[in-house]
């Protein structure tokens, strides 16, 4: 189980150390494996704004940005393909230091003087994509250091849970016992119901309800895929050892990490007559997330529609 101590402590937040919380993990029977730094050691970078963005005069690749660095305006040369006007990206000031000790310096590229660097986010070691610059939210706060934007100043703890501990695969399941082994309250989110405004059903049934006693659902519809998962929920999945995928996606691995309680979206103009729970028919295949095929044995508790399965029951969902 690994967890962020950040996120953990919006749950509990006892007065105590890093150290002096991994102590009393381990002596309550949660051993801490490791803690790690949740991001590479970098500063001076800030969340910043393009103005706007020129072609440079004398390089096809580069442009000149004018960009808000939130006390000043300074000029960038970038050749990111994705620079442009109004986009919020990190901008590494003149006098920051990024991983692994490189200094930045005003510079002249082709003529033409940069005071700073635009980042991506594999420049800052917070993430893989090197392909453009990394895109920050409309409403990120300009001129906010991005440590303190992204909460990168956190600490990774792992723990090496054994099998009958299961109530504590999840940062309410942990923090529920840090509330115990501390004394303090524990900061229950307050939850309210929403209503319904939609009318439309599908049904689900349950073939075997000695393995699976119950199952819901609920449709939702006019889902934007193509909105960015939030930076908070995306930074916790990925220090939780998650790629993000979609929001879809994203929000359901979120829920199970923070209350335990899994979570599977399906498409619903792919589905076909409506969800059964049941055992596995012979002969039958799914192909799962991570593209593997996995022989169904005869017992197999899967999540199918009314033509084939779509998910293995607790296990991993289906790849269409």
């Amino acid at each position: 189980m690994i967890i962020s101590e950040q996120w953990l402590r919006t749950w509990v937040d006892p007065n105590a150390t890093t150290d002096e919380l991994s102590h009393k993990l381990t002596m309550i029977g949660l051993e801490v494996d490791s803690i790690d730094a949740a991001a590479d050691a970098f500063s001076g970078v800030v969340v910043a704004e393009i103005i706007s963005a020129e072609q440079h005069p004398d390089a096809d690749k580069l442009r000149v940005c004018t960009v808000n660095a939130g006390d000043e305006t300074v000029q960038i040369v970038c050749g990111a393909p994705n620079a442009r006007a109004g986009l919020i990206a990190p901008l590494a000031r003149v006098g920051a230091v990024l991983p692994g000790g490189f200094k930045i310096k005003k510079a002249k590229l082709r003529g033409v003087e940069s005071q700073g660097m635009l980042c991506a986010g594999a420049e800052l070691t917070i993430s893989e994509d090197n392909d453009g610059l990394m895109e920050l939210p409309a409403d990120a706060p300009v001129g906010m250091d991005i440590r303190e934007y992204l909460s990168l100043d956190d600490k990774v703890i792992e723990l090496g849970l054994t099998p009958n501990r299961a109530d504590c695969l999840s940062i309410r399941g942990v923090a529920r016992d840090v509330a115990v082994a501390f004394d303090e309250a524990l900061k229950e989110p307050t939850i309210e119901s929403i209503p319904a405004v939609i009318d439309d059903e599908f049904p689900v049934a349950i073939e075997v309800t000695a393995k699976c006693p119950r199952y819901l659902g609920r449709v939702i519809k006019n889902v934007d895929l193509s909105r960015p998962t939030p930076d908070f929920m995306r930074e916790r999945l990925e220090r939780a050892g998650l790629r993000s995928i979609d929001a879809a996606v994203d929000v359901t691995n979120y829920v199970l990490l923070e209350l335990g309680q899994p979570l599977h979206a399906f498409d619903l103009d792919q589905l076909s007559g409506g969800i059964v729970v049941r055992e596995c028919n012979t002969g039958e295949t799914l192909t799962l997330l991570d593209g593997t095929e996995p022989t169904l044995q005869p017992g197999t508790l899967v999540i199918a529609d009314h033509d084939k399965p779509l998910a293995m029951a607790g296990i991993m969902g289906g790849e269409a």
